[in-house]
């Protein structure tokens, strides 16, 4: 018995007794796999079971419905079948998986091994590994007996296939729930690695890179499942004709409708490698590319099969096939440089060229095997003789995305990070309007820019004015530079040039211009600030002769300056 604490945010820690400890974990992983495939099969067997029962002239029993259901629970892991009623009374291999129907045994797997880590206080939490595999063991044990009790149907399952497949999927699905459950990490990679490769991949970063080849993986597929869509449209009358004489009943329709929805996804990749030049096999020595549809095809009477491009040389409408890789090979390129130059990023931070190039070429690898994991997932033989090969070859397939993707998405990656990495005066717009222009729009940027210039007061102004206009203010402005402050003149040198200031003002007519007291005025108005609260500045003592200092309170008083004294010839 093993002790696992509880806390609690407002009790104190209090031991909770766990039976078993770590093998109650693994044996509660173990029932998770199992009930995971129990409930796959069970609702599968429902589904078939419901088409037996709404079918009206039912050529079977209940026992031969359930064989069904457990030989499309098989195959739905990859398992390939043999079905032994055929018109030629051999029997006939059948190996096309239906892609959406796998989905379901792979999603409760990942499920399983997923809540298994899942953290439970007072439940112990088996490791990452000891999980999936765990998992993977109920999983199987389930299987075991559903290969041999379809061993006496219409549907027989091969053994050395289903020994390969059945625990190979369960055990990827299962690894993919522990992976999530643990936060999706990235770590170091084993020892075993050699380091210059552990380094390598270190500085091209894992993350962007798996990100990356996700998203071309995904956009193949949607390309592909556009060029079907496309297809299907076009032979639509064809496709119409088929689904139509497969069979007269509701039900039977709808078993048909179905089929055809489960193998939607593996149209969408034979479409995703009919873009991507090699193509798919519609028969022994026949296949379908853009360039031409080479060979004689076995094609059976299925919806599906009648969007497949008639015989003989392609034209341009099958040529713009291609772009499909293209845009593949572009959306990888543009998922690499979001994380190597952000697009708010700072240009600091931004990856080096030789490692965006890396993680674009790792992107790239990644798209084409998974690629080439569909495209073997999803094809298989329909029967012997010409119907033995159909499908997409998927080392082929796999070749050529790598091709596509690493030779466009390279170079895109690079430009669009030298896009991304530019400065506003390496732009496309000062080249086209040329320079003149771009000097032009700068200038008009930086004057409406500039600081405004502060309007000078109309005294300011004014004594500008006389300084321009007075011809011995320069040389004032010259002896002032010697001196803190200017000659202190009398009243009777100012009274001329102030009543030529006075009547030059009068005749120019400017209103902003302040009035000029004539002779004799008051040099401090009722405006001006002066008195007991506000007293005048004391002025600056005189080189020359100073006036005579006026009483207290005489800022009203006119300015008349004290007469010069008689200067004597002999003390000149």
């Amino acid at each position: 018995m093993t002790q696992v604490t509880e806390q609690s945010p407002s009790m104190p820690q209090a031991p909770v007794a766990v039976q078993g400890g770590t093998s109650v974990a693994l044996v509660a992983s173990f029932v998770r796999g199992a009930t995971a495939a129990g409930l796959g099969l069970g609702l599968i067997a429902v589904f078939v079971t419901v088409m037996w029962i709404s079918s009206p002239f039912p050529d079977s029993d209940p026992g031969d419905a359930l064989h069904v259901a457990a030989a499309l629970w098989l195959l739905a892991h990859g398992t390939e079948l043999v079905r032994a009623d055929t018109l030629s009374g051999a029997p006939a291999p059948m190996g096309v998986a239906p892609l959406l129907l796998v989905a379901l045994p792979v999603w409760l797997a990942h499920r399983a091994a997923r809540d298994a880590l899942e953290p439970d206080p007072g439940r112990p939490r088996p490791s990452a590994w000891s999980a999936p595999i765990m998992v993977a063991c109920g999983y199987v044990m389930v299987g075991a007996p559903v290969v041999l009790y379809v061993a006496g149907g219409s549907f027989a399952a091969d053994p050395l296939s289903a020994l390969v497949h059945l625990p190979l999927l369960t055990l990827l699905a299962a690894a993919s729930g522990a992976w999530t459950a643990n936060g999706l990490p990235l770590g170091p990679l084993p020892s075993w690695v050699p380091q210059r490769l552990r380094v390598a991949l270190a500085r091209s970063r894992m993350s962007a890179a798996l990100r990356s080849a996700a998203a071309g993986a995904l956009a193949l597929l949607v390309g592909g499942a556009v060029l079907v869509v496309a297809s299907t449209v076009w032979h639509g009358r064809a496709a119409q004709e088929s689904f139509m004489n497969l069979s007269g009943e509701w039900s039977g329709r709808t078993a048909i409708a179905l089929l055809v929805l489960a193998l939607v996804p593996n149209a969408a990749v034979w479409g995703a490698c009919y873009g991507l030049g090699p193509g798919f096999a519609v028969g022994t020595g026949a296949t379908a590319t853009p360039l031409a549809l080479t060979g004689t095809p076995a094609l059976p009477d299925f919806p599906l099969l009648a969007a497949v491009p008639d015989q003989g040389p392609g034209t341009p409408l099958h040529w713009a096939a291609v772009a499909v890789p293209v845009v593949a090979a572009a959306v990888l390129a543009w998922f690499t440089v979001g994380a190597a130059a952000p697009r708010y990023g700072e240009r600091e931070t931004a990856w080096r060229p030789g490692d965006t190039a890396r993680a674009a070429l790792l992107g790239a690898v990644g798209c084409a095997g998974l690629t080439a994991l569909l495209a073997a997932a999803s094809g298989g033989p329909l029967g012997t003789g010409r119907l033995a090969a159909f499908g997409p070859v998927w080392w082929l397939v796999g070749l050529a995305a790598l091709a596509w993707t690493a030779g466009l998405s390279i170079p895109l990656a690079l430009v669009l990070r030298a896009w991304r990495l530019r400065t506003p005066a390496q732009g496309w717009w000062p080249r086209l309007l040329g320079r003149h222009s771009a000097q032009a729009a700068d200038g008009s940027a930086g004057a409406a820019v500039a600081e405004p210039a502060v309007p000078e007061a109309p005294a300011e102004r004014s004594a500008a004015s006389e300084a321009d206009l007075d011809p011995a203010s320069d040389l004032l402005d010259d002896e002032s530079e010697l001196y803190d402050y200017l000659p202190q003149d009398t009243w009777a040198d100012r009274a001329p040039n102030e009543d030529r200031w006075a009547a030059l003002k009068e005749s120019s007519g400017d209103p902003d211009s302040p009035p000029v007291p004539a002779r004799g005025a008051t040099a401090a108005g009722p405006d001006s600030g002066a008195g007991p609260e506000h007293p005048a500045a004391p002025e600056p003592a005189a080189a020359f002769p100073a006036a005579r200092p006026e009483p207290d309170g005489a800022a009203g008083e006119t300015l008349e300056s004290e007469p010069e004294p008689p200067v004597d010839d002999e003390a000149r």
